[in-house]
């Protein structure tokens, strides 16, 4: 290691240690009689959901995506952006509930000069398999130990992971409901949610809310009623929705009674539409690396300067700029605006006519391409080893970094189906 200029390079190419303690890993997924046999589970229908080893990164990097966070939370409560970018945005989006929003993410790849931030998501998925995984690091050797006993991400506050993520749900409701008021039931809610593909997650996630005293049940919103002011799921009251629907608007007819409930202030639902309009529409991010509009803004420069620095140039695609885009089609990477899980997303240089012409007629935005980073690992203890794509992810709330999560793939986007690969606990060098 002291041979290379960048030994964190060094060590996401040759360090092979296997850091998860698959017995403990076991023991954390299985902590309550609902989750009994998840392990076993997850090994037939996700063996790629865990990857076994970590990916390192340094701490200047880890402390620029804090700064990147806060210059965000600079900007976003500028009553100019909002005017901007509730423009945009679904009606449903002006409503204010009060709280700000449960479960973001802001992902990053990291390059040459630094993080760099690909998208902000809400409802971000993985928190909660993550808080198990952290759970189960071992230690290959006695500075992993240092490592492990020091990464913010596993440290933070002293607190296990979920324990921090419990007191964030705890806290959406407090500031909709005020301090002390009585959480009693939370629902977890998806579409069709047996069929999702982490809903382990939800079961994790139903766990620790047991844990901590309050009741919770997942479930598809077609079985939500609400009626005389309450947001019910058959005879149960629920309090708060834990909502991880990818309609962020509540635009569906099958949504309704969320939709309803939510407008009412019967139910605290949290990620909501509002807080998606603010951060996660695509279109947002050309806006926060437009300096000379942040400037007028009276936006501070170091501020401008996280934002110029960290988010690759991001711009609107229109039929008026469609030859010039096209032919810098190469360096950039295509996003629908309100996309989620790399669906509908392309790299440039692999457009055809035919996906241009849909894209154009779609709402799309072209961002400066910026390739993932490298972690190498061996698959089975074959050697040579494999060179896999990484990206990091923040869990953010209310500007603040609740824990990190890497995920390690092959392909264009993050697919849980690459040997070696998918979450995989950050471990950060001074």
């Amino acid at each position: 290691m002291t041979n290379t200029a960048d030994p964190i390079e060094w060590l996401n190419r040759e360090c092979f240690c296997i850091t998860v303690d698959q017995a403990a890993l076991r023991r954390e997924l299985e902590s309550d009689p609902s989750t009994r046999d998840l392990y076993a589970s997850l090994a037939k229908t996700h063996p790629y959901l865990f990857a076994k080893t970590p990916i390192f990164v340094g701490r200047d990097n880890v402390a620029t995506m804090q700064s990147l966070i806060q210059a965000v939370e600079a900007v976003t409560p500028r009553p100019q952006y909002r005017e901007v970018v509730l423009a945009w945005a679904p009606q449903i989006a002006r409503f204010d509930p009060g709280s700000a929003g449960a479960l973001m993410s802001y992902d990053f790849h990291i390059a040459a000069d630094g993080p760099k931030l690909i998208e902000i998501n809400t409802n971000a998925g993985g928190a909660f398999l993550n808080g198990a995984l952290a759970q189960a690091q071992r230690a290959c050797c006695v500075p992993v130990l240092d490592l492990i006993e020091q990464s913010p991400g596993l440290a933070a506050g002293g607190a296990p992971i979920n324990t921090r993520l419990f007191e964030m749900f705890r806290a959406e409701w407090e500031r909709a409901r005020g301090a002390g008021a009585p959480l009693q039931t939370v629902a977890i809610v998806d579409d069709a949610p047996g069929q999702q593909y982490l809903y382990p997650e939800f079961l994790l996630a139903a766990q620790v809310f047991r844990q901590h005293g309050v009741d919770a049940v997942i479930c598809d919103p077609a079985e939500l009623t609400h009626a005389d002011s309450a947001l019910m799921q058959d005879e149960r009251r629920i309090d708060l929705v834990y909502n991880r629907l990818t309609d962020f608007s509540l635009e569906e007819s099958r949504h309704a009674a969320l939709r309803e409930a939510y407008l009412a202030g019967t139910a605290v639902v949290t990620p909501h539409p509002r807080a998606h309009a603010l951060y996660a529409d695509k279109r947002n991010l050309t806006v926060l690396c437009d300096a000379q509009r942040l400037r007028e803004w009276g936006v501070d420069t170091r501020a401008i300067d996280i934002l110029q620095a960290t988010i690759p140039h991001t711009e609107l695609v229109t039929a008026a700029r469609a030859d010039e885009l096209w032919s810098r089609r190469r360096g950039l990477f295509f996003k629908p605006v309100s996309g989620f899980g790399g669906k509908a997303t392309y790299r440039g240089e692999k457009l055809t006519r035919r996906v241009w012409a849909e894209i154009l007629a779609g709402d799309y935005v072209a961002q400066a391409l910026v390739p993932p980073s490298e972690r190498h690992v061996r698959v089975d203890d074959v050697v040579p080893a494999v060179k896999l794509k990484l990206d990091v992810r923040c869990y953010v709330y209310d500007g603040a970094i609740l824990s990190f999560a890497g995920r390690l793939y092959q392909g264009q986007v993050t697919n849980f189906r690459t040997p070696g690969g998918g979450f995989a606990t950050v471990l950060s060098l001074p």
